[in-house]
Order: structure tokens, then sequence, then C-alpha cells
């Protein structure tokens, strides 16, 4: 019976981190945005970058409604009020559809460019997306290594916190462990891991408090004091085993609650006019 729940708690943690994980990546700023559009009856589906690294220029793509229409993809550095520079479009073709196709200004780490599609043709012209305009930001490459040691660390963190989380309230004998090694993970991956990653894609280690308004960097500093105060609960507050379960399950709520935060929300920005990386608005 102590096996099977123990493989169910196992199972619920490893959805829930799944979930929270998927609902982070799809709902954050450098996701690509996609939408659909339709042009003379026929319908088109799109997909935007938001993101891309460097040295080469972001391709941004849509599909080619055909005739005599033309692209423009226009176009300036963010946050600023130059004035817009219209990209004239190309027709191309990729994986056997036919695209037009412009390339966006490489900008220096953390740099952004703002930018809109626009069809003319005739008297018709659609802009896309319909509404406002899309962010990209540039980003320099970060070693594979460490890249994939810092996502690993940060989701086997996420995942045994939750468990420790399920453990507190049914399993309160393997708190301790599962509290240290959630800790552990957070700390390597977070703190110590994840300011190289930054170091390396944006040139600054760390931009949120006190030297900034970073939300990644906000909550992962949140996250990590949780847990911190979760660890010590376990180590030196022992003699008092419901408040110590009590932390533990605050600490859980709030790694949840981080990982619903769309990921690199305000996140590191290039500002144009000191030339030096700050903090972005979300977006």
């Amino acid at each position: 019976m102590a096996s099977l729940r123990t493989v169910l708690l196992w199972t619920l943690a490893f959805l829930l981190m799944a979930a929270a994980a998927i609902h982070q990546r799809r709902t954050g700023p450098t996701h690509p945005k996609r939408g659909e559009f339709s042009w003379n009856g026929q319908v088109h589906t799109y997909r935007l970058l938001r993101s891309q690294e460097r040295p080469a220029g972001a391709t941004i793509q849509v599909p080619d409604p055909g005739g005599s229409v033309r692209g423009e993809l226009v176009t300036r550095r963010y946050p600023t009020q130059e004035p817009w520079t219209a990209l004239p479009m190309t027709r191309g073709e990729h994986r056997g559809r036919a695209v037009l196709t412009a390339t966006l200004p490489v900008q220096p780490p953390a740099g952004k460019m703002e930018y809109q599609v626009r069809l003319l043709g005739g008297e018709q012209e659609l802009r896309i997306p319909a509404t406002g305009t899309l962010v990209l930001r540039y980003k320099d490459p970060v070693p594979m290594w460490l890249l994939l040691c810092h996502v690993a660390c940060m989701f086997l963190g996420m995942l045994v916190g939750i468990r420790t989380g399920l453990a507190a309230w049914w399993e309160p004998s393997r708190v301790r462990v599962h509290t240290l090694v959630t800790l552990g993970l957070l700390t390597l991956g977070g703190m110590v891991l994840g300011p190289f990653v930054q170091k390396h894609a944006f040139g600054a280690y760390w931009t949120g408090w006190p030297v900034g308004g970073d939300l990644t960097d906000d909550k992962t500093a949140v996250l990590w004091l949780a847990w911190v105060g979760a660890g010590v609960a376990v180590l030196w507050v022992r003699q008092r085993p419901r408040l110590v379960r009590g932390i533990v399950i605050v600490a859980t709520l709030v790694m949840l609650a981080v990982y619903l935060i769309p990921h690199s929300a305000r996140g590191s920005q290039l500002d144009y006019q000191q030339g030096q990386v700050t903090t972005g608005r979300p977006g």
C-alpha cells in the first residue's frame, strides 16, 4: 500500500510539474506568436519569432497569399521612438510552402526589435498581427552543457519540490530528505548556473533586485528563499513537526505560483540610450 502511494504521489508531482512547465513556456513573451489571417477568402496560419540567437538575424516569414501581393516588414528598435523602417519581403519557399520573407537587423545581446508585417495588394492592406506589434529579443548562444544542466536542475527541483509538498501532507517521514534535495537543486540550477546562463545570453549576471526589476531573477530569488526557509525548518525545527510541514507546504505553493509566471516576462533588455542591459517590460 505504501509503495503504491509513493508511485501515485510521484506521478502526481510529475503531472503538476509538466503542466506548470508547459504553461510557463507557452505564455512567455519570447515564445513564437502563432495565429492566422484571411486573404481573398483563404485562411493562412503563421508563426512569428520573438527570440533569436546571434549572430544570425531573425528571419520573419508569413505565408504568401500569391497574386500581386507584396509584403513589408515594418520595424524599429525597442523601446525607442525612432522612425519606422519598411523592409521589403521577398518570395521564397519553406518546407514546401510559398512564403514572404525578410530579416530583422541584428542587435547586441538583450537588444530588441519591434515589428509588424504588412501585406499590400491593390487597395487592400492587412497587418500581422492585426493589432499592435511584436517584440523580438536577441541573445548570444549559451554553451549547451551549461544550458542543459541549468534546465535539468530547475525542472528536477520543481519535480522533487512538488513531491516534497505532497510528502508533507501524506508522508511526513520523507520530508527532510526531499526538502534538502530540492534546496540543493534550486541552489545549483537557479542561483549558481542561472546567472552564468544569463551572462552568456545577455551580458549580465543579475538584473533583478536590488540592481533591477528582472522578473525572472526576482522570482528565482523568491523561490530559493522559500526553500531556504524550508531547509532551515527541517534541520533546526524538527521538534515541531506540524510547523515544519506547514513551512514546506508554503514553499511548495510558492514554487507553483512562481512557475505560473510566464518565462522571461519583464526580462533583460538593452537600454539603447545608456548602452547597458536593464529590465524590460512584459510583452
